[in-house]
């Protein structure tokens, strides 16, 4: 038994196991920066995808709007998905057989993305009402009124459309950035890669896929757009019929709308996301 486990044992202690601590404030803070650098950007996306038009929502006018439930939401979310991921990982992957590993990789995106949704969901319903100004005042003011409206489940209306529309891509960018940052320890002699090289991996990972999903974040672009309002009168859009009308309307090419400027964001958003993450995690770690 212990020759049969013996491989298995060398190849995961070629990968530097991170402590809780390490993971969540790495984390949090990889989610803070690139949220927070990145939002001018969010916020001009969010207000192209409004019912109510691009220059009615805001146009280029305070593109810093709704960054207080950013900077609030950011960091917890992403610590609670490494926490996850890191967790289910390392309690999994020494179960599974070496060409396994991926599917543990999958499954622990997947369940991450669900666990980070409690925070992020809540966060996104009031940061994108003040990005689109559906509602004139403070942050505070809109969670005031989701309350009184539609009560504390309003918070979390769109939590499983958002766990479909981002388990996907986690599922696909997570299994990639492990696959690269094994070939670079390999290449570095069993060495973690670098915070720059953990970075690229990060950003390639995500670009392929964005690239991937793309067809995905077109439906729930349209799904969002058709939306006649918010509240309890908001209406409820099917995939099904949306779907047939994107396709009658540009054929299988319209799936794709969007394709460079969606992959490019999603490319500098994750190089400075892992970036920040395996930068954090030596730091707190002191890694040589």
């Amino acid at each position: 038994m212990s020759a049969k486990n013996s491989p298995r044992k060398k190849r995961v202690l070629q990968e530097v196991e991170r402590s809780p601590k390490t993971t969540l404030f790495a984390g949090a803070g990889a989610g803070l920066v690139v949220d927070c650098a990145l939002f001018p950007l969010d916020t001009l996306k969010t207000r192209l995808q409004s019912q109510y038009g691009f220059w009615k929502s805001g146009g280029f006018r305070g593109v810093y709007k709704g960054i207080g439930p950013t900077a609030v939401g950011s960091a917890p979310c992403a610590a609670s998905f490494f926490l996850t991921y890191n967790g289910f990982k390392y309690a999994i992957q020494p179960l599974v057989a070496p060409h396994q590993d991926f599917m543990v990789h999958m499954s622990a995106a997947a369940i991450s993305e669900v666990v980070s949704c409690i925070v992020r969901v809540p966060t996104e319903i009031v940061k994108q009402r003040r990005q689109a100004c559906i509602h004139e005042g403070s942050s505070l003011s809109i969670i005031r009124t989701v309350i009184r409206t539609e009560g504390p489940l309003g918070f979390y209306r769109g939590f499983w459309t958002t766990v479909l529309r981002d388990a996907p891509y986690s599922i696909i960018q997570f299994p990639l950035w492990e696959y690269f940052k094994t070939n670079f320890r390999n290449m570095r002699g069993g060495k973690e890669p670098t915070p720059s090289e953990g970075a690229l991996c990060g950003a390639v990972a995500g670009a392929i896929a964005g690239a991937a999903t793309t067809p995905l974040d077109v439906v729930k672009t349209r799904i969002m757009l058709s939306v006649g309002g918010i509240g309890p009168k908001r209406k409820n859009v099917k995939i099904g019929p949306i779907v047939t009308q994107i396709y009658k309307e540009n054929g299988t090419m319209g799936f794709f709308a969007g394709f460079v400027p969606r992959v490019v964001w999603i490319f500098l958003g994750g190089g400075i996301f892992f970036g920040v993450y395996e930068k954090a995690c030596v730091l707190i770690d002191g890694d040589s």
